[in-house]
């Protein structure tokens, strides 16, 4: 058990019988009154997000995860199968456990799963992937319209819109949290 002086951005609790991750959170003194916990949670199983105030000094139940490294191998079916990166062992992983930034996991990329026991809380891929272009209409020289866009299909099938100047084999740095391009990579 620990109370809110304890919170802190990413620790892991227990709220309304579900595990919640902290955002976000202020400790509050009005001039009357007590003193209050503003603080924003994330739904470790749906990823929604909630607003809630804590009394200050309010009993909160924390919960102990831990992290590993997995190797994403390929898809199979609904789930993914990642291999630990130590002891080799292979675990097949719901597709609806892991963010919408799935479409632009590759194979072989690595990415971290929180587990709560044996218990499979959350799987966070890499914020940037480094992905290669694989259809898209040429871009022509002098095309560098502010702000224009094009559609490009990317290696993981996935279709995105990028800048005129992008090409078919360029390979480009997507936002897996937005799905946007970010920046084209040097090769």
């Amino acid at each position: 058990m620990a109370d809110t002086s304890d919170f802190r951005n990413g620790l892991i609790i227990k709220f309304k019988n579900d595990l919640y991750s902290i955002v976000e959170f202020q400790h509050v003194k009005p001039g009357k009154g007590g003193a209050f916990v503003r603080s924003t949670l994330r739904n470790m199983k749906t990823g929604r997000v909630l607003e809630n105030t804590f009394r200050a000094g309010e009993k909160i139940e924390t919960v102990r995860v831990e992290r590993r490294k997995y190797q994403y191998l390929y898809s199979d079916g609904d789930s993914l199968v990642c291999m630990d990166n130590e002891t080799f062992e292979q675990i097949h992983i719901p597709k609806e456990r892991i963010s919408d930034g799935v479409t632009f996991l590759k194979e072989n990329e690595e990415v971290e799963i929180l587990f709560n026991g044996s218990e499979i809380i959350s799987v966070e891929i890499p914020i940037f992937i480094n992905l290669l272009v694989k259809q898209t209409e040429p871009g022509f020289k002098g095309d560098t319209a502010t702000g224009a866009s094009k559609p490009a299909k990317l290696e993981t099938g996935v279709q995105i819109n990028v800048p005129l100047f992008i090409n078919e084999g360029d390979i480009i740095r997507v936002d897996t949290r937005t799905g946007e391009y970010s920046e084209r990579v040097k090769s």
